[in-house]
């Protein structure tokens, strides 16, 4: 399946003749060991260059994402939590309709490697094993949601919390020992060195993460985050989210699979009108071209449409 999909991306954007820049991008740590497992072989079947930065999806910090916008760091594509992603598209950061979620993960413990794994099978057993760490670790994007846990558990003063910039940093702050635990993303704590994987929250306090790509306004290539956003979303990237401790979100697609609307009979009837073999079931927009289930079905049929 893997082979079919890489293989309809690289004849969608044969048939295209689109020519395609270096598109950048700004992720923040929760989808980061997956999207690092997969880009190279994005550039490799496109032939699209991409470069990475990392920053925060959310806090107070100069390294967030939304504070490397704002000072005018270029950007073409985002990858954040979706509060994160709300926060930028309320502030003018985002291109409207371009978000898409592309996994989510539930919130879990770090350890310190070859410590004994703390019982937090239930909501009593977490409170008690909070009590009894002298230091928790706690990333700035999950801050808000951990101080209502321990609202919710009435030990908001009871225990001490840090709450560096990074999923990275409060990671690291358990494998030196200068926290006994870290709360966040599950995704922020497989594969990490110095710490192991404690387990989730229990589910009466459990929060899924989202995680979401989108536009950034101004982008000089959004036709190639466009595929980006296509090949993470699809099956290519489902295997290295899951070794990654997330879920592939359900197709962002959806959309394509209902009743077609009057704007897209228009582009039907129009001097546009596809060429035989398009399907017309399911599509993603890229560039001038609408290609049908590439992605997601390893179908190669595409359909012309004006530039958006």
């Amino acid at each position: 399946m893997f082979g079919r999909v890489v293989f309809a991306i690289g004849a969608c954007l044969a048939l295209s003749g689109v020519s395609f820049g270096q598109v950048k991008v700004i992720i923040s740590g929760g989808f980061a060991p997956a999207y690092r497992e997969v880009v190279p072989e994005f550039e490799r079947t496109t032939g699209i260059s991409v470069t990475t930065a990392s920053g925060a999806s959310q806090g107070t910090g100069p390294d967030t994402i939304g504070a490397m916008l704002r000072r005018g760091e270029a950007a073409d594509l985002v990858i954040l939590n979706r509060q994160g992603l709300a926060e930028l598209t309320a502030a003018g950061k985002i291109v409207a309709g371009t978000d898409v979620d592309l996994a989510e993960t539930l919130i879990g413990i770090a350890v310190r490697a070859g410590s004994p794994k703390p019982d937090i099978s239930t909501v009593d057993a977490f409170r008690q094993t909070l009590l009894r760490a002298k230091t928790v670790a706690v990333p700035g994007s999950a801050a808000a949601g951990f101080a209502e846990v321990l609202r919710r558990l009435g030990i908001t003063t009871a225990i001490e919390v840090k709450i560096p910039s990074r999923g990275t940093e409060s990671v690291a702050m358990v494998a030196r020992g200068g926290a006994q635990l870290s709360i966040q993303p599950v995704s922020e704590i497989l594969h990490m060195p110095g710490v192991e994987f404690g387990g989730t929250l229990p589910v009466e306090l459990q929060h899924r993460a989202v995680y979401a790509a989108a536009i950034v306004v101004g982008s000089k290539q959004a036709e190639g985050a466009r595929l980006l956003i296509a090949f993470l979303s699809s099956e290519a990237a489902a295997a290295a989210i899951r070794s990654s401790g997330m879920e592939p979100s359900s197709s962002p697609w959806q959309k394509c699979r209902e009743p077609r609307d009057d704007t897209q009979d228009e582009l039907e009837s129009s001097s546009t009108r596809r060429p035989m073999g398009c399907g017309g079931t399911s599509w993603i927009q890229a560039s001038h071209l609408l290609c049908c289930s590439a992605f997601e079905m390893a179908r190669i049929e595409c359909c012309a449409a004006p530039r958006i």
